[in-house]
């Protein structure tokens, strides 16, 4: 049901000839991935190093604690960096409102979800990019979690809606929001 609501918004948005924003550019792409590439690859080490080391309860603490580290200490004086999704976890990365419309277009396409790169209103650019579920991604949010992996996500986050993941589904966008210049 929710699957068919976010085609129908991303169907009507293009029916109506209403991008969510104009395209900003290859060049602003480019940029873009550039700025979020340290983010997605110190993320993923620490993911990886705690899911080794301390198992998935670790791994939880490691989104919840060290994951806005990382996208404060990615985020320069021109850019702010962060990530978001259509079923959070956390609250705190709910979408900013100009992220909004490209991640009900993520979430039509799936599979298909590519970067954008779009001119804001502000005059700023922004930046997404799709995240899609790895294998060991499923540890927690997979469509089956170990009891006490559970546990420690319904204490850590009562409100969930993060979980029934399969491999390969669109998980989410990172983004990169530049400052006009």
């Amino acid at each position: 049901m929710r699957a068919s609501l976010a085609l129908c918004c991303a169907l009507a948005v293009v029916a109506c000839g209403k991008d969510p924003a104009p395209d900003a550019g290859t060049a602003w792409r480019e940029r873009g991935a550039a700025v979020v590439l340290p983010f997605k690859q110190q993320l993923l080490q620490a993911l990886t190093a705690a899911l080794a080391e301390s198992g998935p309860e670790r791994a939880i603490d490691v989104c919840r604690l060290r994951a806005p580290e990382l996208a404060r200490e990615a985020s320069t004086a021109g850019a702010s960096v962060g990530r978001t999704s259509h079923r959070l976890r956390n609250p705190a990365n709910a979408p900013r409102a100009w992220v909004e419309p490209l991640l009900t277009a993520s979430v039509a396409a799936g599979a298909g979800a590519e970067p954008r790169a779009v001119q804001l209103p502000s005059g700023g650019v922004g930046y997404v990019e799709p995240i899609f579920v790895a294998p060991p991604c499923l540890v927690c949010h997979g469509e089956s979690l170990a009891p006490a992996v559970e546990a420690r996500i319904r204490e850590s986050y009562p409100d969930d809606r993060a979980t029934g993941f399969r491999a390969g589904d669109f998980r989410g966008l990172f983004w990169v929001e530049f400052a006009a210049e």
